[in-house]
C-alpha cells in the first residue's frame, strides 16, 4: 500500500508523525488516508535517522537511477556525484540495474540502519570464549585483541577490538559477555569510568624543551635554577604549586586558592618568584600541564625563562638518570 505514496509524501508523512502529530492530523497535512500512515508507521516504526554524509542520500539515488537509465557507466555516474565507484556499485547490486529505484534504496537503507545488529562477540562463540578467557587471567581487553592477532593470523574472524569487549562488559542491554568478568579487569570498576582529559590535552605554544637548557643547570653549582610542578587535591577540587631549587633543594610552595587554571597559576608563580633576589631567578623548569600555558606573559613579567620535559617521562629522558632527579 505504502509503495503507491511517492518518497516525498512517505518522508514528510514520517517527520510531522514523529514531531508529534496523529495519523489523522499527518494525513490532512500530507494529502494521504490514514491508513497509509499507519502502515508507514509499522514499516518504520523508529524517526527518521540524521544522515552521514559519508552514505547516499536521497538525490544521489535519483541521480544513479536517472544515470541507470540513460546508458551511463557505474564509474561515469560515480564521478559525476564524486563517490566512488564501489559505493555506486554496491548500491545498484542490492535491487539490480534493471529494476532499480531510488525510493526503493532509501527505504532499504533507512530499514538497514534501524535493524538489529548482532555483536561480533554474538556471532561467534569461539572469539566469545577466547575473549572470556583471556580476562579470567586477567589480561586487559587491549591484550586479548594483540593476542587474538598472534594466535590466530589467518583468521580475520578471530578479530575484535578492545572497545567491543569493554562495550560488552559494561554497556546495558548488551549482555555478551558474563558481568563478573568485570571483577577480572584490572581496575575492576563496577562501572566504567569517564577518560581522563590528560591524554587530549592541547599543545603548548612555544614551549622550549628541556634539551636547550644551558649546560650549567645539569651540574646543580650554580644557585637560581628551579624545578615546578602542581600538586592536585583530592578529586581535584584543590591545588598547590610547588618550586624546588635545584642546587640546594629549597623548596617554596604557590598557593593557588582560585583554582589552578593557567592564569592563576601563572600570577601565583609571578609573585613568588618576585620575592627572591635576581641571582635566584635564572630559569624554571616544569612538565607539559596546560596549567603552565601562559609561560610566554610570566617570562616577560619576570625575565625568568621556562623549559619543558619531556612529554609522559619529565625526569627519564637526561643522560645522568638513575640517580635522582634530572630536571
Amino acid at each position: 500500500m505504502s509503495l503507491r505514496v511517492p518518497v516525498v509524501q512517505r518522508i514528510e508523512a514520517r517527520r510531522l508523525y514523529w514531531s508529534g502529530m496523529n495519523a489523522v492530523e499527518v494525513a490532512a497535512t500530507v494529502g494521504i488516508h490514514r491508513h497509509m500512515v499507519r502502515k508507514l508507521m509499522q514499516d518504520f516504526p523508529w524517526p527518521l535517522r540524521r544522515r552521514n554524509p559519508l552514505r547516499l542520500s536521497l538525490a544521489e539515488r535519483e541521480e544513479i537511477s536517472v544515470g541507470i537509465k540513460a546508458g551511463e557507466s557505474l564509474q561515469r555516474i560515480a564521478s559525476r556525484l564524486k563517490r566512488a565507484t564501489s559505493t555506486v556499485s554496491r548500491e545498484v547490486a542490492a535491487q539490480g540495474s534493471w529494476r532499480y529505484r531510488a525510493w526503493r534504496g532509501d527505504e532499504r537503507a533507512e530499514r538497514l540502519a534501524g535493524r538489529a545488529k548482532p555483536s561480533k562477540l554474538d556471532r561467534s562463540p569461539k572469539l566469545r570464549k577466547a575473549v572470556e578467557d583471556g580476562l579470567s587471567l586477567h589480561w586487559s581487553p587491549a591484550q586479548i585483541a594483540k593476542r587474538l592477532q598472534v594466535d590466530y593470523p589467518n583468521d580475520p574472524d578471530m578479530r575484535v577490538s578492545h572497545e567491543t569487549i569493554y562495550k560488552a562488559l559494561y554497556v546495558q542491554g548488551r549482555g555478551t559477555l558474563r558481568k563478573e568478568l568485570k571483577k577480572c579487569l584490572r581496575q575492576a570498576h563496577p562501572v566504567r569510568r569517564r577518560r581522563s582529559k590528560v591524554g587530549r590535552r592541547g599543545k603548548i605554544i612555544g614551549m622550549v624543551n628541556i634539551s636547550q637548557r644551558p649546560s650549567e643547570v645539569e651540574g646543580r653549582a650554580v644557585p637560581g635554577h628551579w624545578e615546578g610542578d602542581l600538586i592536585v587535591g583530592k578529586e581535584q577540587h584543590s591545588a598547590i604549586g610547588t618550586l624546588v631549587e635545584r642546587s640546594t633543594r629549597f623548596v617554596m610552595l604557590l598557593h593557588l586558592p582560585n583554582g589552578k587554571t593557567a592564569e592563576h597559576v601563572r600570577d601565583a608563580l609571578t609573585r613568588k618568584i618576585q620575592t627572591l633576589p635576581a641571582v635566584l631567578r635564572r630559569s624554571v623548569t616544569w612538565d607539559q600541564g596546560l596549567e603552565l600555558a601562559r609561560h610566554a606573559q610570566f617570562t616577560v613579567d619576570t625575565g625568568v625563562k621556562v623549559y619543558f620535559c619531556d612529554p609522559h617521562s619529565p625526569w627519564l629522558n637526561r643522560p645522568e638518570f638513575p640517580g635522582g632527579s634530572n630536571r
